[in-house]
């Protein structure tokens, strides 16, 4: 077995991966900004190199400079920057702030790892397990046409000439899981019996502030995990999610300043805020004085008027498309009714109020639904179970719904190494 896995390669894991797009260390958080809006990535790459023009399309570094990539950001970073005390009130005043103020100080160099494109299966795994890294940067070959495809639409940038992928821990569990049979029959044993349940686990309660959660929601984006939000009791009633955050808008900061965390999941989830929290927050924003976050969103919404082929989003803060189909349009109408609900309710209620039907759409739906497992399932299972819904972890629960913990990707990719170290 350890035979089979050495013949794989990182190249194995890029085929069909896109070249990342990124921005100099240089930039400020309006370019970032501008450039998640504009392209649809929920990342962005951030590199050490200065690049004379950001936004310029088809830029490139030259060959004797030596690029390297130091950190990724996304909208959940810039709405806990924004939710900052100094920043709420004058949020356009932070956006003019250099992108390197996103970066956390503290986080390990490992974290983003340079590898080529030669590199094991197995050296990854490595890394990932001993190094801590959760993103690898691998070269891609760039064809001509590639190149030329790039300067066409807003393409990726030019490191030393080649353009880059990044691989993450949820690319190596699904390689693995085509794999899986070459480590029965661990992945067919409880995640209880395999001991990768994690007690400690980043929790608001749910008729806490949000703002409280502004610290969780930074540590979940590092971690690759989310925030519980769970009653009294302990029992789980979902999730802010920053997966979910990084397909909102910057003007979501203004719920997290004013609302609980229970009227945050519904604001985030089915497509767009209801009319009353819409109306809630205006009212707490002009209550404490932070016009600046009035004119952010009051800008926000005419910008969105303004361009939208359809009127049923013009009013939604949140909505993270202007052209949508008019399908779309009556989907996410029916849902937006239907998760307007404040009350308390647990997941398999949300599953019921939110289903995916034929008019779902991922551009529109967010859904602060948590998905759960429970301690007798398997580790396959739950590896399936993370991939369908792009999440890097899944929550453990009893059947009552008291949370019990969180099974992450980086456990379970401890299972397959420690079975590999042990032949």
């Amino acid at each position: 077995m350890a035979i089979s896995l050495l013949s794989h390669e990182v190249s194995d894991l890029c085929l069909g991966k896109p070249a990342l797009r990124s921005l100099s260390i240089s930039a400020s958080i309006s370019d970032a900004l501008s450039v998640l809006k504009f392209t649809g990535e929920n990342y962005i790459s951030i590199w050490s190199c200065d690049h004379s023009d950001l936004l310029k399309i088809g830029n490139s570094c030259g060959e004797e400079e030596k690029c390297r990539c130091i950190g990724k950001i996304c909208m959940v970073n810039i709405v806990c920057y924004l939710c900052k005390e100094e920043n709420v009130s004058n949020p356009c005043l932070a956006l003019k702030s250099p992108v390197s103020v996103l970066l956390p100080e503290d986080v390990s160099p490992g974290v983003i790892r340079h590898v080529e494109p030669h590199s094991s299966l197995l050296e990854v795994i490595d890394l990932i397990i001993e190094g801590g890294a959760q993103n690898l940067i691998v070269p891609l070959k760039t064809s001509s046409r590639k190149k030329l495809l790039s300067k066409s639409s807003f393409g990726p940038t030019h490191h030393s000439g080649h353009e880059f992928c990044w691989l993450t821990q949820e690319d190596v569990i699904r390689y693995l899981l085509n794999l899986i049979g070459l480590f029965s029959p661990t992945p067919f044993y409880s995640i209880e019996s395999l001991d990768i349940i994690d007690p400690e686990i980043l929790a608001v309660g749910y008729h806490d502030p949000a703002s409280s959660a502004v610290t969780a929601i930074s540590n979940a984006l590092a971690q690759q995990t989310s925030v519980a939000v769970v009653d009294e009791l302990g029992k789980l009633l979902g999730e802010i999610s920053p997966l979910t955050l990084s397909n909102s808008e910057e003007t979501v900061a203004a719920a997290i300043t004013t609302l609980s965390a229970g009227e945050l999941m519904s604001y985030i989830d089915c497509g767009g805020p209801p009319s009353h929290l819409i109306k809630k927050v205006k009212t707490r924003l002009e209550e404490r004085n932070l016009q600046g976050m009035l004119d952010l969103i009051q800008e926000l919404s005419m910008s969105k008027s303004s361009s939208s082929s359809s009127q049923a989003f013009s009013s939604f803060w949140s909505s993270s498309s202007s052209s949508s189909s008019s399908s779309d349009d009556e989907c996410a109408s029916t849902l937006l009714r239907s998760c307007s609900d404040n009350t308390p309710t647990r997941s398999n209620s949300m599953s019921s109020r939110c289903s995916r039907s034929s008019c779902y759409s991922a551009r529109l739906v967010r859904r602060s639904e948590a998905i759960v497992c429970n301690r007798r399932s398997s580790l396959v299972a739950v590896m399936i179970q993370a991939l369908a819904h792009r999440v890097n972890y899944v929550w453990v629960i009893e059947d009552d719904y008291t949370l019990v913990g969180i099974v992450t990707f980086s456990e379970m990719l401890k299972i397959f190494w420690e079975h590999l170290n042990s032949i």
